[in-house]
């Protein structure tokens, strides 16, 4: 049986006006898509390619690792659930990044995302802080903006990956 393909992946358009809250959401939204657009058409052995060296990165690792990002920022912190994390990391704690081994790993970010959105969607307001924990406090605003950051920065290690893997670059 032939490894999964990262079927096409459309991106929506970021409104150019709005209120705060749909715009935030909708730049999240697209660069999650914007990852998965990175890893369209790709096999299994091609996004566990680690093709920075001596970086570990892989495209495969980028979207593993941002399923556990969102699963940190949105359940844990946020929300203060006592969710099972998505990868375990007892044993390794680069579990994300190391285990190269597609699975239903897209399955698992596009699921996160959705949880993601749910929670962002369902908050009061975006002034609404972090539950009890070490962790914060944290505006969900605030997460909501690093979540933007943080997948911008692995896009860009996710361009380099993917142009060293067929040439394809992006925007």
């Amino acid at each position: 049986m032939a490894p999964p393909v990262v079927p096409p992946v459309t991106r929506p358009e970021p409104p150019q006006t709005g209120d705060e809250r749909s715009m935030l959401a909708m730049w999240l939204d697209y660069q999650r898509a914007t990852l998965r657009w990175k890893c369209e058409g790709l096999e299994g052995e091609a996004l566990a390619r680690r093709g920075v060296p001596p970086s570990g990165l892989s495209l495969l690792g980028i979207v593993r690792h941002m399923t556990f990002v969102e699963w940190s920022w949105f359940e844990k912190v946020f929300e203060g659930r006592s969710t099972a994390q998505p990868f375990p990391t007892d044993v390794d704690p680069d579990s994300d990044f190391n285990d190269l081994h597609p699975g239903a790993a897209f399955e698992r970010f596009d699921a996160q995302c959705d949880i993601s959105r749910s929670i962002v969607a369902d908050a009061e307001s975006l002034d609404a802080l972090t539950a009890a924990g070490k962790h914060g406090p944290y505006s969900l605003r605030w997460i909501v903006i690093h979540m933007i950051e943080e997948y911008a920065r692995h896009n860009g290690h996710a361009d380099l990956l993917r142009e060293q893997i067929d040439g394809a670059v992006g925007e």
